[in-house]
């Protein structure tokens, strides 16, 4: 592994945004950046105030949800503007920043799944559902994750610091460099993580959904083509397939810098994945879980008529 190659891979990278103009795409980074970053907190804040929100499992993994993705558009932000004006990035910057977006992206993706288990195990037993996943054993899960989501990408870091003896300052900072100039051994374990980890998820959503399907067929809540029940699995449905579309360019990226030769078409997709793809499914799940639970809605509702209230009051 070739710290240089890094280096002369960041600079071609680089060349190529310059030349075709594809600082455009900070553009759309800044504005769903933007607009999720007002509301999310707003959401993460009205379930940490209000005890009865909090007790609730499906609301601590939104919570958890919400906080990911919080910090992964923050950082996402960061590495697309600084990616974006070309400047030298020094090394430690770069690692914590692939860290955390690895990290914060592999925790929204695991939060989503469990939350698929929860409402399965909720509607499959809902009796025992308390004492299977009491709130504070859903805690210790939700601590499991980001500790799981951590465990990979603090690994290869590790591995990168072992076998890179010259750290450089790099102009591109990218998970997708960093990969793709490791050994050909790593790289296919790479490949083989991910597409187990990928699959397993989606198996675990589609088993979930199905058996869902199964048990609620004969209560009637899908006769009606326009029923809450079909509606909501319609979102949802959309929501995961956003949160799971990006893994799989992901993909599509590491296989066309094969050889670590950069192409334009390389280039353009890695920046529409980063800039719009993995954006849309965190700018939506905040309005679509407004719209989707009644509770968050009205405690939503009655924070900020209490909001306006107050300055009523302040402005007579």
């Amino acid at each position: 592994m070739s710290q240089s190659l890094i280096v002369n891979i960041s600079e071609e990278w680089s060349n190529i945004m310059n030349s075709r103009h594809m600082d455009l795409f900070l553009i759309p980074t800044v504005l769903l950046t933007s607009v999720t970053l007002l509301v999310n907190p707003v959401l993460f804040l009205c379930i940490l105030c209000f005890p009865s929100l909090r007790k609730e499992n499906r609301y601590l993994l939104l919570a958890n949800m919400l906080i990911a993705d919080v910090l992964f558009l923050t950082i996402n932000l960061a590495v697309v503007s600084c990616n974006t004006v070309g400047k030298d990035m020094h090394h430690i910057l770069c690692e914590f920043m692939l860290f955390s977006t690895v990290t914060t992206y592999s925790c929204s993706l695991l939060t989503v799944t469990l939350m698929v288990v929860d409402t399965y195990v909720a509607v499959r037993w809902p009796l025992r559902y308390n004492e299977i996943l009491p709130p504070c054993r859903a805690r210790k899960i939700i601590v499991a994750l980001w500790v799981l989501s951590a465990v990979c990408p603090m690994s290869l870091l590790v591995m990168f610091d072992v076998f890179i003896t010259e750290q450089q300052s790099r102009r591109v900072c990218l998970v997708l460099i960093t990969l793709q100039s490791s050994n050909q051994n790593m790289t296919t374990r790479i490949h083989l993580y991910f597409i187990i980890a990928v699959s397993l998820c989606t198996a675990l959503i589609v088993y979930c959904y199905v058996r869902l399907y199964i048990i609620t067929k004969t209560s009637g809540i899908w006769q009606n083509r326009y029923s809450r029940a079909r509606m909501t699995l319609l979102a949802h449905a959309l929501l995961l397939m956003m949160y799971f579309t990006p893994a799989l360019v992901f993909g599509v990226e590491l296989a066309l810098l094969q050889g670590h030769t950069v192409s334009v078409p390389a280039v353009w997709i890695n920046l529409v994945n980063m800039s719009v793809l993995m954006l849309l499914p965190r700018f939506c799940t905040p309005y679509l879980y407004i719209l989707r639970y009644r509770e968050i809605y009205k405690t939503l509702q009655q924070v900020l008529w209490k909001k306006r209230h107050l300055s009523q009051i302040t402005a007579a």
